[in-house]
């Protein structure tokens, strides 16, 4: 017993007397719950408690026998997948396919140590000799069972079954005939998967895809170029005899076993080359790497040579404009100095026009009167316009032109300015001054 503390402070209740409760409202209610079905189940079908009870059981029970199935069940052959070994020799139960007879023949060299013992123990239920009497089948089952005893015996020995498995022919997967169509990655995949099983190394690269980069592919075929094979051959060797009395035939049979063996290892690490090749060459990926490349190549090759092209090309574009202003220089030299022939040469025409109509004026003015002196005057005007220059001459001939009644003026007034300056005598310009 113990007491309770004092309260602090005084503890009341308040009570809302306005609160008022809300109106009731008429909903649908429908049963529902396994109890209910249960119960509809009984009601329907007229079952009783007991009868219910007997059913829900047995659907229990199977789903437990359902749930209780292996799923390794599901990997091993439900029937003998090759009907020859129930009548092979059991004497001869190295060439038999071990197993097939273990019912393994889905999984081969993929089945692991708890499968080899569960597919062992359905066959023995199976073929068990006591088995196959009970059901009439006699005695000619006892050699299967024993190549069943003896596949197990193999098969759950490390030794044994990598030797075995290194003759087993069956899990080879062949590549695709030459000159076929056929997807690369689906037909070269399962072949490369089957050759890994050999290899020594691990884990061992996949073949991969279309979008596998090119390190990847490179990686794949590097691995298989190199690979390192423990394939042995061993369990085809003839069985060297137990007898040691003839120790020399016992050595005759081991080195003829070992010549096989290096054998038959020589030409499968040559066949496997060629596998590898023949999946190099075929392949698309090197294709399109070898073409990826190539362009590469050429673009690093066009930028390489695009400053040298254009060095060349700003050369080329130099000595063309040189050549061009060469020619527009030589052309235009060339109508300059025609222009120049043209114009001295209408000067000089010019010139001549002009003396004559200089020459011409005493005889055209009927020698200004003086018809008697007509030898002198054209004489002194010869000398006259032999002895002035061009520009004189054209504007003595341009005032002629212009008068022509004032030509004996200026006649007089050309004279006295050559003979002031001293070109000609005024004794020889007698008439005109």
């Amino acid at each position: 017993m113990f007491t309770l503390p004092a309260l602090t402070r005084d503890i009341t209740v308040e009570v809302n007397t306005s609160a008022q409760k809300s109106s009731a409202v008429r909903r649908p209610i429908e049963p529902v719950g396994k109890y209910f079905m249960h119960h509809a189940q009984r009601t329907l079908r007229n079952h009783t408690w007991s009868e219910f009870e007997k059913l829900q059981a047995e659907q229990n029970v199977k789903k437990v026998d359902e749930s209780n199935v292996d799923p390794d069940e599901a990997l091993f052959d439900q029937e003998i997948a090759d009907v020859s070994l129930l009548t092979h020799d059991p004497r001869d139960w190295k060439t038999a396919d071990l197993y097939a007879a273990m019912g393994l023949s889905k999984l081969r060299f993929r089945a692991t140590e708890n499968q080899i013992i569960k597919s062992h123990r359905k066959q023995v239920v199976k073929y068990h000799p006591d088995k196959q009497s009970a059901h009439g089948a006699g005695l000619d089952q006892d050699g299967f069972f024993k190549i069943i005893q003896k596949s197990f015996e193999t098969l759950t020995d490390v030794t044994k079954r990598r030797q075995y498995d290194s003759c087993d022919f069956n899990a080879d997967v062949l590549p695709p005939k030459k000159g076929t169509d056929y997807d690369f990655y689906e037909a070269w995949g399962p072949v490369f998967e089957a050759e890994a099983r050999f290899s020594k190394k691990t884990p061992v690269p996949s073949l991969g895809d279309a979008k596998s980069t090119k390190k990847e592919v490179e990686a794949f075929y590097s691995f298989w170029h190199r690979f390192d094979s423990w394939r042995t051959f061993e369990f085809l060797d003839e069985d060297v005899p137990d007898d040691s009395s003839n120790r020399d035939h016992k050595r005759y049979i081991e080195r003829k076993n070992k010549a096989a063996r290096d054998k038959k290892k020589t030409a499968d690490n040559a066949r496997l080359v060629k596998l590898v090749e023949r999946a190099l060459s075929e392949d698309p990926r090197i294709k399109q790497f070898k073409e990826e490349e190539k362009k590469e190549k050429e673009r690093k090759k066009w930028e390489k040579e695009a400053g040298s092209r254009a060095e060349a090309e700003a050369k080329a574009k130099a000595e063309a404009e040189a050549k061009a202003k060469a020619e527009a220089e030589a052309q235009e030299a060339a109508l300059a100095k025609a222009d120049k022939k043209k114009a001295k040469e209408a000067a000089k025409a010019a010139k001549k026009k002009n003396k004559r109509a200089i020459r011409n004026l005493p005889k055209e003015s009927d020698y200004f009167g003086d018809s008697d002196k007509a030898s002198a005057i054209d004489e002194q005007v010869g000398l006259i316009v032999d002895s002035i220059v061009d520009e004189e001459l054209v504007e003595i001939a341009g005032k002629i032109k212009a008068s022509p009644a004032d030509g004996k003026v200026v006649l007089q007034e050309a004279a006295k300015k050559l003979s002031d300056s001293g070109k000609l005598p005024a004794s020889l310009l007698s008439y005109f001054i």
